[in-house]
């Protein structure tokens, strides 16, 4: 049977002697009064949730699974319901949520270190509160006043849950031909009708009332993604005093039969004139939806990572305690019959990459998280627009390179318990199955590659891309004559100085063919990630060099963990960037019929 311990010193090492952000929160006027004692408290409770009430719904969940009963009613798996209502009542819901509608008003990176340790536990029920909070975020930035009062306390309380409906049968990422249609009505509400498919939590027994954020379009609206209007489409009509009334005509067709979540219901949703009321401007749906888009990625990041974490926790217990062979160099356990697999150097790649994966993410999600903190609450305007950029130009890295280095590290889990793994028994086969997911909603890794190149790099010539990379200058400036640094700040100095190369080469190449900008497109990113792992593996070792003498053995292992990223893994990055260079002819030359 699987394990999961909330992963808290390793956090406690990210957040506070990494990116000291009890130093960093004293500059934000809502944050001045988190110190790190609040932090750490809420680590440790948070972490006892997970490990003592979510993590023994996980494989239970994924066996039994949601079931449709007809009638749009669907069962979410046995205990799901009870573990929802002692979320709600120990207030972990409101945890990051404005004070003005019920909420605590955390930051952004305690609740994404929560993100994590819930995501260990159990994916497929935290989607139902994460889809929520995105809800929340997208209202709070568009929804009126009356909105707001109408459906903000309810989603912050965790009365009532949260959807956002995009999808539908024919199309996925391309929002500009959905066909959902919304008509105005005299009271000023609008009439929604379409289908819509994929949509996660979009129905269960958890919560008394289900908010649906609807893409769809008005009947004068322009053509493609510029006429797409977002609703608010409740499952119950809120009556006179707020509470659900009128079933709205809302409801879930069916539930998809997935490869893994199973405890998560992912339904096709049938709108048949239901009562919608408009968010923000008409045809500009888009811009509010990816409030919530934007959450959603981050989030979907940090499922990988905590699937990350709890995959590899088991696979080194593992990895200490199964017998099989000797070790090459002659018998570690010789009272034994064979040696432990952790003896073996194909085992040790394994678990290393796993680890410099997960530790190098977490340094990376949380730091993130500190800046959607800084933009939205810093009193100094430069600050707040530095932060915003570095969020834009990284969310997509932060959604795409963790999923792809989650499924990666997943799999390696599973090779590590060989047979053992491939059956349920040890539970990696359901997160191999869970991981897979995290590559393709929230916008497939093709097209957070294609954001990130397009948008984000070339759509402003590189200038956010500068700015970050100004951050690692100073890092290699700073410690570029320290000779016990050497061995991490050479390797990030001469990637950071081939990035600069590398974009501007993709950049002149896209001026004259655009396929050249996808045909490179996640490669690139993959690079960039590196880039961002490199430089916090770097200042994290400088951090063990300076500890490495105190008797704590954590730093010892963090040390080893960043030589082996330096030497085994960012060397991926040269690969990379002679597959991207190569062009993309080699991509488009063979003629669509001969596939």
């Amino acid at each position: 049977m699987p394990q999961f311990q909330a992963p808290l010193r390793d956090m406690q090492f990210v957040l506070h002697e990494l990116l000291d952000v009890e130093n960093e929160l004293a500059q934000l006027p809502a944050h001045a009064e988190v110190n790190r004692e609040l932090i750490d408290q809420i680590l440790e409770e948070g972490g006892k949730f997970c490990s003592e009430v979510l993590f023994p719904l996980n494989r239970s969940g994924d066996e039994e699974g949601c079931r449709y009963e007809g009638d749009g009613i669907v069962r979410t798996p046995a205990g799901f319901k009870a573990a929802w209502d002692q979320f709600r009542e120990a207030g972990w819901p409101t945890l990051t949520c404005e004070p003005e509608f019920g909420g605590q008003g955390m930051p952004s990176v305690a609740g994404l270190a929560l993100q994590e340790m819930l995501n260990s536990a159990n994916q497929a029920w935290t989607m139902y509160p994460g889809l929520t909070h995105g809800a929340y975020e997208a209202l709070l930035a568009h929804g009126t006043d009356e909105q707001k009062a109408a459906y903000l306390p309810k989603l912050v309380s965790g009365e009532w849950t949260g959807t956002m409906c995009l999808t539908e049968p024919h199309c996925g990422t391309d929002l500009g031909i959905l066909r959902s249609r919304a008509e105005p009505q005299a009271d000023g509400t609008y009439r929604i009708t379409g289908t819509k498919i994929f949509i996660s939590s979009g129905e269960h027994d958890l919560a008394e009332n289900i908010v649906h954020l609807v893409l769809a379009r008005l009947p004068d609206a322009p053509e493609g993604s510029r006429g797409i209007s977002l609703f608010i489409v409740p499952k119950f009509l809120p009556d006179a005093d707020g509470r659900p009334g009128e079933r709205n005509g809302a409801k879930c067709a069916r539930i998809e039969e997935k490869m893994g979540i199973h405890g998560n219901a992912t339904c096709e949703m049938t709108f048949e004139n239901a009562v919608g009321t408009l968010v923000g401007e008409p045809n500009r749906g888009l811009n509010a939806m990816f409030v919530m888009m934007n959450a959603a990625r981050i989030g979907v990041g940090m499922q990988s990572l905590g699937l990350m974490e709890v995959a590899y926790q088991n696979a080194a217990a593992y990895a200490k305690d199964r017998l099989q062979m000797r070790s090459l160099s002659g018998p570690k356990e010789p009272d034994k019959p064979a040696d432990p697999i952790i003896v073996h150097p194909d085992v040790r790649r394994m678990l290393l990459t796993q680890r410099a994966w997960i530790e190098g993410s977490r340094a990376f999600a949380l730091w993130l998280a500190l800046q959607a903190d800084i933009a939205h609450g810093h009193p100094d305007e430069d600050r707040r627009s530095e932060a915003g950029d570095t969020l834009a130009l990284l969310t997509p890295v932060v959604k795409a390179f963790l999923t792809d280095n989650g499924y990666q590290a997943a799999t390696l889990a599973q090779q590590v318990f060989g047979g053992h793994g491939y059956i349920r028994e040890w539970g990696m086969e359901q997160y191999v199955r869970d991981a897979r997911i995290n590559m393709i909603y929230e916008g497939t890794n093709g097209v957070q590659a294609l954001d990130l190149i397009g948008r984000k790099v070339l759509g402003d010539a590189g200038a956010k891309l500068r700015r970050f990379g100004q951050q690692v200058r100073e890092l290699i400036e700073a410690e570029g004559t320290n000779e016990d640094m050497a061995e991490f700040i050479d390797p990030l100095a001469d990637l950071a100085g081939k990035v600069e190369k590398f974009t501007m080469e993709i950049g002149m190449k896209a001026m004259q063919n655009p396929d050249e900008a996808g045909a490179a497109s996640t490669d690139y990113l993959r690079v960039i990630g590196h880039l961002v792992l490199g430089y916090f593996w770097a200042r994290m070792a400088k951090i063990a060099l300076a500890k490495q003498d105190s008797g704590d053995r954590f730093y010892e292992a963090k040390l080893h963990v960043a030589r082996f990223y330096f030497a085994r893994l960012m060397p991926e990055t040269a690969a990379l960037m002679r597959s991207a260079r190569s062009g993309a002819g080699n991509l488009l030359a063979l003629d669509a019929e001969l596939f």
